[in-house]
């Protein structure tokens, strides 16, 4: 319908010409009551908040001389993280001369992310950052 009689429609009426599609060809409108359109629209708003899920960043901070029973405990943390659907970030920090064992930490880092090989994947390799290297592990 044109424009024009859709304008005259709605106010003989005494509801408004709302606008519900615009990216159609053509753009549909209908004629409705806007202030219900627009607390309609609030409330799928607030709904598709309600069902997203807002995760946190957890960290667990290890040294390259971490023990095997050491690491085992702070797995046991790292997977209730991940249970709880957040992401965990895996630090390994150096000290002193230890900044040469390098490789020893990412061999700790590629233990971790084999250990939890089953429940989380890896979001971000092993990355040196001046003293620390870290890796960020997030729920498969």
């Amino acid at each position: 319908m044109p424009f024009e009689t859709a304008i005259n429609t709605a106010e003989e009426v005494g509801l408004d010409l709302v606008e519900v599609s615009p990216n159609a060809k053509p753009p549909v409108c209908k004629i409705m009551d806007y202030g219900r359109f627009k607390y309609q629209q609030d409330k799928k708003q607030q709904e598709a908040r309600k069902k997203q899920t807002a995760f946190q960043l957890k960290e667990i901070k290890l040294r390259p001389k971490t023990d095997t029973n050491d690491l085992e405990i702070k797995l046991g943390h790292l997977k209730k993280f991940i249970e709880k659907k957040n992401k965990v970030k895996v630090t390994i920090m150096f000290r002193g001369r230890e900044i040469t064992m390098t490789d020893r930490g990412r061999q700790l880092l590629q233990t971790v992310s084999e250990k939890t090989g089953e429940f989380a994947s890896v979001e971000q390799h092993p990355k040196m950052e001046g003293r620390t290297m870290t890796m960020v592990l997030a729920p498969k």
